[in-house]
């Protein structure tokens, strides 16, 4: 296996990204989909439990976003060392990736259970806590899994085999639509040739976390199968400290940038509840739309990532500049087209996800204003991938915590609380700094791509 080849023209280079993007954003919009399962699927169940897995699921991927970005420090390691022909240091990557995906994920999982149940007792309660906890409780023995998946997946696409996860993207996602029905509202009302399967019990929202922890462990299943059909295999080694460091120091600033993210998010959403249980489930809906979008944009992100740490460890500038401006411009034509659905399709969202009839009034709006910050969120998504592959994941942890919290969260409170706007004025603080994000991520790589490359230390 030999690293690719460059290429010189525009043309040959949107294919190549798209043969990376295609199979990339297939996954990250399966991850994503699951998660808009489960909210469909509990919009249907009643308003309490659509209002508890909103708030579940911005507590989830605020503390799991903490070990993702941890591994995500794995991505420029591998996609460069297979650029410069290092296939050997990519293997042992993927082992210390995983030696930290296990480690992380139980030091994340236990303390996050311990405190919904701990919360009481300190005097902090609320109506949702009880489904919440359950939720998270059946949710974190997927941690380790997931963050073993992500360390699969980063060295997949960091050699170009891309392909497995369209595989177990799909047949994670059948799994879960029907385990996830079948789990949250029970089997009584089966066929009766199913047999068995109508006896097993209505669940509720405890059913959604379960289904979605199994078909986490079972993309992990497929992926590692493809890991093993990859040459160049190499023994497990102890781990070393020296290995992991370097992951570390990249994938921290990644995992401030997700979290920033994810955070603004769940401090949105805990304001949004202060207008009232419609306005939180509006929100949720809205934010299941926006993520199923960005993971789009992300996928095209992490081909970029890829695309351009070739070239860095190629030693090839004319290739990264190419391979990143190629990357932004496929995310802004996506961005535009989902843009133009978001606004000219609004109401026939809202039927396809099945909202409450009291959600629908605030749920519009938010649709259109969502139209509005398309092409700052795709712009976001990509170039953070793109800044990624070039090593530089310390500019976009920046950018993010300042976009959101100095720019985005003012703006939001201005106009949700203070112009009265309510969860259509957090929605809009939320678009002006993504507007903030964007237009600095782009100056920084038009800058570092314009100097001479630094690739990361290459050692075995």
């Amino acid at each position: 296996m030999s690293p690719p080849p460059a290429v010189t023209s525009r043309r040959a280079e949107l294919r190549e990204l798209w043969k990376l993007a295609i199979p990339i954003t297939i996954a990250q919009v399966g991850h994503s989909l699951m998660g808009f399962v489960d909210t469909a699927i509990l919009a249907r169940a009643g308003l309490a439990e659509l209002s508890a897995v909103a708030i579940s699921n911005a507590v989830f991927f605020v503390v799991i976003s903490l070990g993702a970005g941890l591994i995500m420090g794995l991505d420029p390691q591998v996609s460069q060392s297979f650029g410069a022909g290092n296939e050997a240091r990519a293997r042992t990557l993927l082992w210390h990736g995983s030696y930290l995906a296990v480690v992380a994920g139980i030091l994340l999982a236990v303390p996050l259970v311990l405190g919904l149940y701990l919360l009481p007792h300190l005097g902090l309660d609320f109506v949702e806590l009880p489904q919440m906890r359950e939720y998270i409780t059946w949710r974190a023995p997927g941690f380790p899994l997931l963050l073993l998946f992500f360390t699969a997946r980063a060295y997949l696409q960091g050699v170009g085999r891309t392909g497995v996860l369209v595989l177990s993207t799909v047949v994670a996602n059948v799994v879960n639509l029907v385990a996830a029905t079948l789990l949250v509202f029970g089997g009584a009302g089966l066929p009766e040739f199913l047999g068995p399967l109508r006896a097993v019990p209505a669940l509720g929202i405890k059913g959604a976390a379960l289904s979605t922890t199994l078909c986490t462990a079972l993309q992990w299943l497929i992926v590692t199968q493809a890991v093993r059909r990859v040459p160049g295999a190499v023994p497990a080694p102890r781990p070393q400290w020296a290995m992991m460091l370097p992951t570390l120091r990249l994938g921290f600033p990644i995992a401030l940038h997700i979290m920033a993210d994810e955070g603004i998010y769940a401090v949105s959403g805990m304001l949004a509840r202060g207008f009232g249980p419609e306005s939180i489930s509006a929100f949720q809906i809205a934010i299941s739309y926006s993520i199923f979008s960005f993971s789009v944009t992300s996928g095209i992100g992490n081909a970029g990532s890829v695309r351009v740490g070739w070239a860095v460890g190629a030693g090839n500038p004319q290739q990264v500049r190419q391979s990143g401006h190629m990357a932004l411009a496929s995310g802004a034509a996506f961005t535009a087209f989902s843009a133009l659905v978001f606004a000219v399709f609004p109401h026939q969202l809202v039927r396809l996800i099945g909202a409450p009839p009291e959600v629908v009034p605030m749920l519009v709006p938010l649709l259109m204003v969502t139209a509005l910050f398309q092409f700052s969120d795709g712009v976001l998504g990509v170039g953070a991938g793109v800044l990624r592959g070039m090593g530089d994941t310390r500019f976009t942890s920046v950018a993010v915590t300042v976009g959101h919290f100095l720019v985005g969260l003012p703006v939001g409170l201005f106009l949700g609380y203070g112009l009265g706007y309510g969860v259509v004025g957090i929605w809009g603080g939320l678009c002006a700094g993504l507007t903030t994000m964007a237009l600095a991520i782009l100056w920084r790589f038009e800058r570092l791509s314009s100097g001479a490359l630094q690739p990361l230390p290459a050692q075995v």
